[in-house]
């Protein structure tokens, strides 16, 4: 009775969390602010964002620490779902905060190497605290990769990202530190399926995530060899190891001499030949949108409360990532037109409200 209950409980709460995401005239009037103060202004009086940006100054606030607000909000409604789902929702909080935590670790890299690492301050997430071994403060105090490597003592990052320190003359391997945190996140969430799913809501997990992975890992292919001229080796090291790709596949595509010649062998595939004929501009896009049309299925249809938990929460870091690139598109004084061309959720969204 209990896991009926609990399973009724979390279908339903999802649903309605759900419900309060924006629609496409919310979208239209976010893209119709000037600057980031309106886009907080408008999200706390006309959203389900409100309760979130509760005291935040609008007209002095930093695109950072709108961006932290947001993710607070997704990060405790993921955790109230958890609570209602007893047979993995503790382990797949899990994923949500290895998830934030390599994105704080990644955020701080990237200022590093930009030079502006005093700039973390801006968007410290405090809600993780009392949720990760990381030590935040620290973190944003970083100035050398030395520090950041200090900072993450104590943790499975520090062993991660030893082996990618810089050497002089030598630029930092980015892509290959990305590649080492994303697989240890991916091998915790498979491992999570195979001990604690089984039957149909194991099946759409791994659909969720291999299918995801799969055209991450095609995109990157193209990226690595039209933007950086990477040759096979590289390319090799920088992917995910997982996916449904058959690996004679995968191997020609990496060997393919041009970016069409990729695209011909991924329609030969089962994930390439149902998404591909999805609308895109580039590659990059296409694991966005497919995640977002897989999990709107899955969160209004499956029955299964694993699948529409995790369904949930990639909606609403869809949605979250839509947002940023409104608030980055209005920095930029990208046109509102350009702008809507990148998001995710207004290009497809099936609300007109």
């Amino acid at each position: 009775m209990l896991s009926t209950l609990s399973s009724n409980a979390i279908l339903s709460k999802a649903r309605a969390m759900y419900g309060r995401r924006l629609t496409k005239q919310n979208y239209r009037e976010l893209l119709a602010c000037q600057n980031v103060g309106e886009v907080a202004s408008y999200l706390k009086t006309r959203t389900s964002y409100g309760k979130a940006l509760a005291g935040i100054d609008q007209n002095n606030v930093h695109r950072g620490q709108l961006e932290a607000r947001l993710k607070q909000k997704l990060f405790e409604e993921y955790a109230s779902l958890c609570r209602y789902e007893i047979s993995v929702g503790e382990h797949f909080s899990q994923y949500v905060i290895t998830r934030s935590e390599i994105e704080q670790i990644l955020h701080s890299i990237l200022l590093l190497e930009a030079g502006t690492p005093e700039d973390y301050v801006f968007a410290l997430p405090m809600y993780l605290t009392r949720h990760t071994h990381i030590n935040l403060t620290a973190l944003s105090q970083v100035k050398s990769y030395d520090d950041l490597i200090s900072a993450l003592s104590h943790t499975p990052y520090q062993k991660l990202l030893e082996g990618f320190r810089p050497i002089e003359g030598i630029p930092l391997n980015y892509t290959g530190i990305e590649n080492a945190l994303y697989t240890y996140l991916y091998s915790s969430v498979f491992e999570v399926i195979d001990q604690h799913t089984h039957g149909e809501t194991a099946r759409q997990l791994r659909d969720i995530f291999n299918s995801y992975i799969d055209l991450i890992n095609y995109a990157r292919i193209i990226r690595l060899k039209v933007s950086y001229n990477a040759g096979p080796d590289f390319i090799r090291s920088s992917l995910l190891p997982f996916g449904n790709i058959n690996k004679r596949i995968l191997d020609e595509m990496i060997e393919a001499e041009s970016a069409d010649a990729v695209t011909k062998l991924m329609e030969q595939t089962a994930v390439g030949k149902h998404f591909l004929k999805i609308e895109h501009s580039y590659a990059g896009e296409i694991s966005n949108r497919v995640k977002y049309m897989t999990c709107r299925h899955d969160i209004h249809f499956s029955t299964h409360p694993s699948v529409v938990l995790i369904s949930y929460t990639f909606l609403m870091q869809i949605e979250l990532m839509d947002i940023v690139t409104i608030v980055e598109g209005i920095r930029y004084k990208l046109p509102p037109e350009e702008i809507a061309k990148l998001l995710v959720v207004y290009n497809f969204s099936e609300r007109s409200d």
